[in-house]
């Protein structure tokens, strides 16, 4: 199958341990994971994945108000998206929280 796979440690932050799967049949079964399909097909800017982080307060669900704060963060992989095999685990391809 051409689908790929990302496994996140499930108590990790900051990119640590995540890494991306041809076969499924890899991920190995003693350690705690979150595991998705990765997008196929990913909205791309020049090239690079990207994330928008935008702050929303939400003070009351009925009615719905909330407040969206004026500035965001948007951030990008640091090297072109590429789903080549050699390319796999090279983080700064595929993540944009590697700090």
């Amino acid at each position: 199958s051409d689908c790929l796979w990302i496994v996140k440690p499930h108590a990790s932050s900051q990119g640590k341990g995540i890494h991306l799967l041809k076969d499924i049949s890899e991920l190995p079964t003693n350690t705690r994971n979150v595991v998705s399909q990765y997008v196929h097909n990913p909205l791309l800017i020049q090239g690079l994945k990207f994330d928008l982080r935008i702050y929303v307060l939400v003070t009351s669900f009925d009615p719905l108000r909330c407040y969206v704060y004026r500035e965001g963060l948007t951030r990008f992989a640091s090297k072109p998206y590429s789903t080549a095999r050699e390319h796999l685990g090279d983080r700064y391809r595929h993540l944009t929280n590697y700090s």
